[in-house]
């Protein structure tokens, strides 16, 4: 256990942000699920109005650090490109 003032500090400050972290991390899987499954169930119009949503979350979470910049843009990569094979075969 830490016995200095700021190290009890910097522990309280490190479990806030793992759960700060964690909640964003949460949304952002959600996010992608739904997005996921409205492309499989060719509900396009939803997913290109949460694609917009999600990619400015993603946007966020990379910009804070919580993911990295990397990821992020396979992440959108991946969606957009995902949605465009699907909206051009129908």
């Amino acid at each position: 256990m830490a016995s200095h003032e700021s190290a009890l500090k910097a522990h309280r400050q490190s479990v806030k942000n793992r759960d700060h972290n964690r909640q964003f991390r949460a949304r952002l899987r959600g996010a992608l699920k739904t997005i996921r499954t409205a492309i499989d169930a060719n509900d396009l119009t939803a997913a290109k109005t949460g694609l917009k949503a999600t990619i400015s979350l993603i946007d966020k979470m990379a910009s804070k650090g919580i993911i990295h910049r990397n990821a992020a843009g396979r992440y959108k990569s991946r969606l957009t490109a995902r949605l465009a094979s699907k909206s051009s075969a129908a």
